[in-house]
């Protein structure tokens, strides 16, 4: 289940921290903080979804991810390239390249990492 973009930000805060209190996820925050309530509302929401657990501590709870950064992205581009590139990486990876401004140095850095890829599969 996808998160919404409010969760995915809370989200970014709690992979940085590892594990949080309330306070500390709210510290995570720039100016205009959001309230308390719509972070519980939020880690309430991502519970349910299974993306976030918790440890009690007398009245407080300390929250921690249940999934990584790394799995939860690579769910995410794999069902685009399903839903939008007919399951075919090679149209995500041409859609990629052609419609991206990435600098030539950075097509290059892309084309090294597809390399190592291809070779560590020899």
């Amino acid at each position: 289940m996808k998160l919404s973009p409010a969760e995915e930000e809370l989200m970014n805060h709690l992979w940085s921290l590892k594990k949080a209190f309330m306070k500390d996820l709210l510290d995570a925050y720039p100016e205009p903080k959001p309230a308390s309530t719509t972070l519980s509302t939020l880690l309430k929401r991502m519970q349910d979804k299974n993306y976030v657990g918790y440890k009690v501590f007398g009245s407080s709870r300390q929250y921690f991810p249940l999934e990584s950064k790394e799995s939860y992205f690579t769910k995410h581009v794999n069902n685009l390239i399903k839903n939008f590139f007919n399951d075919s990486p090679a149209q995500f990876a041409s859609f990629f390249t052609q419609k991206s401004k990435f600098s030539e140095e950075e097509l290059r850095q892309i084309k090294a990492s597809i390399d190592d890829q291809l070779n560590k599969k020899k």
